[in-house]
């Protein structure tokens, strides 16, 4: 599929069809990681609608999302998101389970939850129960008993900044010396933002809506600029009822 526009038209995208268009490449960062964006669009630039980014999205766009899920490591998340998205545990799937054990992944990606002030609930499914252990991320400064909150809750927390801030470089690195090298983030546009201006997303998987809704919504990255802007390369687009489902790589 790189380098490539195709239609719907040709028939419906296989799971196993979409897997290979959007497998991570072997080519990766000096952590030996490979970070991607998944993200959702409106054609006036708004990345949810009323806080929330379904009703922008579509079916078939839920397929990707799913499938990027599924040839994930670790799906990394901000706090903020989690909390209006009501985020769960990943979950297994039959589907994937094949490709996922030849590439010596577990049955599913585990979480990893960005925040600050670690306000969080920790009685939720998302750290209580998963089916792999979720992370969490944080700065140095991090409230302790947000620390202990989490740990007793069975999440591991992974300092990756000197102050109450993470450090996007240092996230990456920690968790590729965890072996999880195949990152997927969801967002939200603050995150986004913040990965976009330390330079390590490596790909962002856009989905572009056919729709308009005006207002004020947050763009899909809302955050901290660059002195400079980064150019990406276009590596495929789908087309499905108007939505478009572009790749763009790091050049």
């Amino acid at each position: 599929m790189t380098d490539e526009t195709r239609s719907a038209a040709e028939g419906e995208w296989g799971l196993d069809e979409l897997a290979d268009a959007y497998a991570y490449p072997k080519e990766r960062g000096p952590a030996g990681a490979w970070l991607r964006a998944n993200m959702v669009s409106t054609l006036d630039g708004a990345a949810q609608h009323e806080g929330r980014s379904q009703p922008i999205s579509s079916d078939t766009d839920m397929r990707i999302f799913g499938t990027l899920r599924a040839l994930a490591d670790v799906v990394i998340v901000g706090a903020e998101t989690v909390r209006l998205e009501g985020y769960r545990p990943a979950r297994a799937r039959e589907a994937f389970a094949e490709r996922r054990a030849a590439a010596g992944q577990g049955p599913a990606p585990a979480i990893a939850v960005v925040s600050a002030s670690l306000n969080l609930d920790f009685s939720l499914p998302l750290f209580t129960s998963p089916l792999v252990p979720t992370l969490v991320l944080t700065g140095a400064t991090a409230p302790l008993d947000g620390i202990r909150a989490a740990r007793e809750a069975g999440a591991e927390v992974l300092i990756v900044g000197d102050g109450a801030v993470v450090e996007p470089p240092r996230a990456v690195e920690a968790l590729a010396e965890r072996g999880l090298t195949r990152l997927l983030t969801e967002g939200g546009p603050r995150l986004l933002a913040q990965f976009i201006a330390a330079g390590v997303l490596d790909e962002l998987c856009l989905t572009v809506s056919p729709m308009l809704t005006a207002g004020n919504a947050q763009r899909i990255a809302d955050g901290p600029g660059v002195a400079v802007p980064e150019r990406f390369a276009l590596a495929s687009v789908l087309e499905e009822a108007g939505f478009l489902f572009t790749q763009y790589r790091r050049i």
